[in-house]
């Protein structure tokens, strides 16, 4: 029996790529925030661009509580999705062509999320990398990281507690 060639690693790529694209422009919010997310192999790093609409005190200038709040939140929303999507891309359960169409499995829900303003966000650029803790099949827990120009200076964290979506639900729902 022949064996299938291996596929070229631009093609597996692009569909990564493709997929990871389909999950973040699937939420409108994401959008708004204009927050990207960076992909390295299995790792994400969120990446909120600057605009000058997400300054909370002109004064200072900072980035409002509730903008970083919304970043880390959902950069550990992507990042847990993305763990949960990506096998089953790359496995065939899901077709790429179902993502890029709009029928995205549900998202996790927020059980809880705690967020520590280590120092104000200055008006720039803010990067934040997510941990999964723990993923089972219904509960999950995950940690965020966000920094602006070095990784060992962060200015804000955060823990939160997530709810799985069931196996069987609808895509989009």
């Amino acid at each position: 029996m022949a064996r299938k060639p291996p596929e070229s690693v631009q093609v597996v790529k692009q569909r990564r790529d493709a997929a990871l694209a389909a999950l973040v422009q699937g939420v409108p919010y994401i959008r708004f925030l204009n927050i990207t997310f960076d992909r390295r192999g299995d790792e994400l790093t969120g990446v909120l661009n600057y605009q000058d609409m997400i300054i909370g005190n002109p004064i200072l200038p900072a980035i409002h509580g509730g903008v970083t709040a919304a970043f880390l939140e959902v950069t550990a929303i992507i990042t847990l999705s993305w763990s949960q999507l990506w096998p089953q891309v790359e496995s065939g359960a899901i077709a790429l062509s179902d993502l890029t169409e709009g029928r995205l499995p549900k998202l996790p829900k927020t059980i809880d999320i705690t967020v520590d303003y280590l120092r104000s966000g200055l008006p720039r650029d803010a990067y934040a990398r997510a941990i999964v803790s723990r993923a089972g099949r219904r509960y999950a827990s995950v940690r965020v990281e966000a920094w602006q120009d070095n990784r060992s200076r962060l200015f804000a964290q955060a823990t939160g507690h997530f709810r799985m979506p069931q196996d069987g639900a609808s895509p989009g729902a």
